[in-house]
């Protein structure tokens, strides 16, 4: 028993000799991984500052697309200490390794190999967020233009549209299986293209007619002038959407579109 035991310790003796040089090398190196990831996240900050970095991306509405998707903190913060935290996790699989630690150097090489999904990911919620934003708000201003009651709605559709397919291709980027999500969404889609056709196509047809003559009428007559159609006389004060506004005697006299185009109109 006595030689036993003496051989167990033994053998933990020599297993604590020989795994002592690697941990030795490995604290080292996770020492020296702090300092240089800490020395690089303080140059790449120094040269982001110097550039003026924020300023830069505030030129051309990045940072405005960054605070849609809730990213509030400064780049020239936040790009630094996202360096930090990569630089600290290749230097530590390189301790790890020296330490014989597979497992974890196997998750952390995993973990780097799928990053520039992430990355690719990432920068296309950015991009897909400003085009959106950009689209939605010339649709917008476009149907303003045009007299539509609904024009910041309709720019709010586009936007959210063009930010769904976005958020769908980045999905995709993070290899997430999106299928479920796409024939929901089809079917969704499909329900109100239906719904939204017949609306049109049956109890709508006079809105639509107006509208369309509107958007004639805007290009035809000259806001401010006498104008006179259907035995209606006086100054064109507006064209909405749907009606034009005729002022006379202090009153003011709403004619539909539609009479634009059926009768004749003097101006």
């Amino acid at each position: 028993m006595t030689e036993r035991l003496a051989q167990a310790f033994q053998d933990l003796a020599n297993s604590i000799v020989s795994a002592a040089p690697k941990v030795v090398v490995g604290i080292a190196l996770t020492i020296l991984a702090l300092l240089v990831a800490k020395a690089i996240e303080k140059a790449l900050r120094y040269v982001l500052t110097k550039m003026h970095f924020d300023a830069l991306i505030g030129r051309v509405g990045i940072d405005g697309a960054l605070q849609r998707m809730g990213i509030r903190q400064q780049l020239t913060i936040l790009l630094p200490r996202l360096a930090y935290f990569l630089v600290l996790m290749l230097l530590a699989k390189t301790a790890v390794d020296a330490l014989g630690l597979v497992a974890i150097s196997n998750a952390i090489g995993a973990f780097f190999g799928y990053l520039p999904n992430v990355v690719a990911a990432l920068l296309l919620m950015v991009l897909g967020t400003s085009v959106g934003q950009f689209v939605g708000d010339a649709v917008a201003r476009s149907a303003e233009t045009s007299g539509l009651d609904f024009a910041p709605a309709l720019g709010r559709l586009v936007s959210g549209l063009i930010l769904f397919v976005t958020a769908m291709m980045a999905l995709g980027q993070l290899q997430i299986d999106t299928e479920i999500v796409r024939i929901v969404t089809s079917i969704i889609l499909g329900g109100f293209a239906l719904a939204f056709g017949l609306a049109f196509g049956l109890g709508t047809r006079p809105i639509v007619r107006n509208v369309a003559a509107g958007f004639y009428a805007r290009k035809l007559f000259e806001v401010g002038r006498p104008l006179e159609v259907g035995g209606h006389r006086g100054v064109l004060k507006a064209i909405t959407a749907t009606h034009i506004i005729l002022s006379a005697d202090d009153q003011d006299t709403a004619v539909s579109n539609e009479t634009l185009l059926n009768q004749v109109a003097k101006q």
